[in-house]
Order: structure tokens, then C-alpha cells, then sequence
């Protein structure tokens, strides 16, 4: 609240009260002092008290280096925003003319998908990723890499996409040989999930926290259980749910792991 003294003086002479901002009393006539005080301009704003200054300059250096910290998170988040995702591209060409070959030649899907013991056939790991025998699947599956492929690449990436892919299915093929006595397996539902699952990672974590994200969650968790029901609905034993189920988790780990090393954004 303003004070009396900033509101008026008193006159010496004649006792009246006058205004604080001229030099002679509009009663007496007596000199009130020598020149007026200046009007501080409009909209201009008090200088703060000489303490406040001191603080605020003592503490400038932080708080532009968090807006530097603040501004390097952005950029390192956009910075595959506008780029082409070419790993996700690579997948999906890699998907089709694999699909193509096998039902062109179909001696090509013995060569490619993990049937029974690996016998020094490593490179099935691999191959198994790519290596479809139905359409219908098939479709999905590749549809799925094309969609949570290129979000995950605008996040991370083309080297996070393929790490997770191949890295997903490479585990999830291993999990199905060690639990299967005579594995027959093929992985892509497998890369799949984990694509889904670990772009899905930032915005389950945001929704825990009850914070904003733009993500489908509900329609990410209705691709990811189409294609877990996949296996039974089309009785296929080469579309292993545990491969799925380990890709997932595969997923999720290395969502998390991706998570916490990115720093954390304003809002």
C-alpha cells in the first residue's frame, strides 16, 4: 500500500497539503524546494532495490546455463524430426522383397527361417526377421515396422531403429530355441513389438505421471495385441508368441534405457 508521503507534502509555511511533485505551494506561494522530483515514465518499471540486483546477477549464470541445457534437449530431440527414416525405409524394402522371393521361390523360406537347431546357421538369426509365409500377417507386421519405425527414427534415430529390430528378434529367436526342442520360428512380430514398445515408453511413463503426450496408446496396445494373437488365430507355428513376448520386453528395455538418458524437456 502507497504511504501518506507519497501521496502529499506538507506545506512548512501554511500547513496545507500539497502535491509531492511541484516547488511552490499553490496557497502561500512559499518555495517547497529548489527543482520537482523526476515522473518516472510509463509503463516503466521501478528499479528493484540494490540487494535484488545483487542476487539477480549472482544467479544469472545459472539460470542461462539451464536455458542453454533447456535448449540443447530440444535440439537434440528434433533432431531427426524432418529427416528421412531411412532405417525404417530399409526395413520395409527388406520386408517386401523378402515376401516377394519366398513366393517366387519357395526353397527361399527353408534358407531363411530358423527350422529346428541352428547347426552353425547363424546368419538365421538374422534372416528370420524377414522370412514371411502368409499375407495376411505379413501385412500387419510390416505395417506395424513402418509406423513405430519411423516415430521411433524421429526420435532416436536410424541406428535406434535398427538396434532394436534386429536386436529384438535375434533374442527373441535365441529365447525360442532354448525353450523349444524343435524350434521353428520366424521373428518379424517379434521386431515389431519391440519397435511399438519402445516408442510406446516415453508415453506410458507421461501417462503414469498423468502429464500431456500425443501418442495413440490405446490404439499402439491393439496393434501390439493383434499381433501377439496373431500365432493362434492363423495357427501358424512358425509366428512364435514367445519370440513376440521376448521382443516386447526387449523393447521396453531399451525404451527405458533411451528414456533415461535423454534429458529431461520443459512442460
Amino acid at each position: 500500500m502507497t504511504s501518506g508521503a507519497d501521496l502529499f507534502v506538507v506545506c512548512k509555511q501554511c500547513g496545507s497539503e500539497v502535491s509531492p511533485y511541484i516547488t511552490e505551494c499553490p496557497y502561500c506561494g512559499s518555495r517547497l524546494r529548489r527543482r520537482a522530483p523526476k515522473l518516472p515514465r510509463a509503463g516503466t518499471p521501478r528499479r528493484p532495490p540494490r540487494r535484488a540486483r545483487l542476487v539477480a546477477l549472482l544467479r544469472a549464470p545459472a539460470r542461462r546455463r539451464g536455458a542453454v541445457a533447456t535448449e540443447q534437449a530440444v535440439r537434440r530431440s528434433d533432431r531427426w524430426a524432418y529427416t528421412r527414416p531411412y532405417a525404417t525405409i530399409t526395413l520395409v524394402v527388406l520386408s517386401c522383397a523378402s515376401w516377394v522371393l519366398i513366393h517366387a521361390e519357395v526353397a527361399a523360406y527353408r534358407k531363411m527361417a530358423i527350422l529346428g537347431p541352428l547347426g552353425g546357421d547363424w546368419w538365421r538369426l538374422i534372416t528370420s526377421a524377414f522370412a514371411y509365409n502368409r499375407g495376411v500377417p505379413a501385412f500387419l507386421i510390416i505395417t506395424t515396422i513402418a509406423i513405430f519405425g519411423w516415430l521411433l527414427e524421429r526420435r532416436h534415430g536410424p541406428v535406434i531403429v535398427l538396434i532394436v529390430f534386429l536386436g529384438a528378434s535375434v533374442t527373441g529367436a535365441l529365447a525360442a530355441l532354448a525353450v523349444y526342442e524343435f524350434a521353428v520360428v520366424t521373428t518379424a512380430n517379434s521386431g515389431a513389438l519391440a519397435l511399438l514398445a519402445a516408442w510406446a515408453v516415453p508415453d506410458i511413463s507421461a501417462a503414469r505421471s498423468q502429464s500431456y503426450y500425443d501418442g495413440d496408446l490405446l490404439g499402439a496396445a491393439a496393434i501390439a495385441i493383434l499381433l501377439l494373437v496373431l500365432p493362434f488365430a492363423y495357427e501358424a507355428p512358425e509366428m512364435s508368441w514367445l519370440a513376440g513376448v521376448v521382443g516386447a520386453a526387449f523393447g521396453l528395455l531399451v525404451g527405458l534405457g533411451l528414456q533415461l538418458r535423454e534429458p529431461a524437456l520443459p512442460g
